[in-house]
């Protein structure tokens, strides 16, 4: 059974940091794309970041670009997203995702074939 588990959620002031873990397992996910989405309340989910199995290529929301870093380890099936300089904005909740397609473009297209339940990021003072 396929399962992502999202860890690192909470709530935080706005300039502030916050480090979200995804931990993925019941398959391998050699040649999977993960990246990351979000939902505000009231709003559509929208694609955050993604990342290559290799690594080597990312792709940013522009509305996260400068801000947040996503980065993964295939050797532990995770991938992190650590967000920083936060605003009001970016509370969501915060869910891993995982494509079989390689390209980070088709993951921020919405090509996904497995979601974590998702993380809730609040950000207020």
């Amino acid at each position: 059974q396929v399962q992502l588990v999202e860890s690192g959620g909470g709530l935080v002031q706005p300039g502030g940091s916050l480090r979200l873990s995804c931990a993925a397992s019941g398959r391998t996910f050699s040649g999977y794309a993960m990246g990351w989405f979000r939902q505000a309340p009231g709003k559509e989910r929208e694609f955050v970041a993604a990342i290559r199995w290799s690594g080597g290529n990312t792709h940013y929301a522009d509305s996260v670009k400068g801000r947040f870093t996503i980065s993964r380890d295939n050797a532990k099936n995770t991938v992190d997203l650590q967000m920083s300089s936060l605003k009001p904005e970016d509370t969501a909740v915060y869910s891993c995702a995982a494509s079989r397609s390689t390209t980070t473009q088709a993951m921020a297209a919405g090509v996904i074939h497995y979601w974590g339940k998702g993380t809730l990021v609040t950000v207020s003072s």
